[in-house]
């Protein structure tokens, strides 16, 4: 009888868990890092903070702006872009129009 109630309790948290990543992975935002528009050195937050920092001007009150998506190595940015509309994350169950 144990072993019943094994197997259904991990269907359940297995139901759960998928549940979960649907809710969460829709409406996530893109991953986003501070960053220099001309060098794509990667900078400090608050080069970024004070403003949208993702204007073509890099207006955020810094010298920086939002780089969304991609990854950064050697101290550069790449594989993403300074337009976050640019960046689609997707997920289970969401279209490229939007999510949540």
């Amino acid at each position: 009888m144990s072993r019943r109630r094994l197997r259904s309790s991990t269907v359940v948290l297995g139901g759960m868990g998928l549940f979960a990543l649907a809710i969460t992975s829709c409406g996530s935002e893109p991953d986003r890092r501070c960053a220099d528009r001309t060098t794509r050195e990667t900078l400090p937050s608050y080069e970024c903070r004070g403003g949208s920092g993702g204007g073509a001007g890099g207006s955020g009150g810094g010298r920086g702006s939002y780089y969304y998506g991609g990854d950064s190595s050697d101290g550069k940015v790449q594989g993403g872009s300074f337009d976050k509309s640019a960046v689609d994350r997707g997920g289970f169950g969401c279209t490229k129009s939007g999510g949540g």
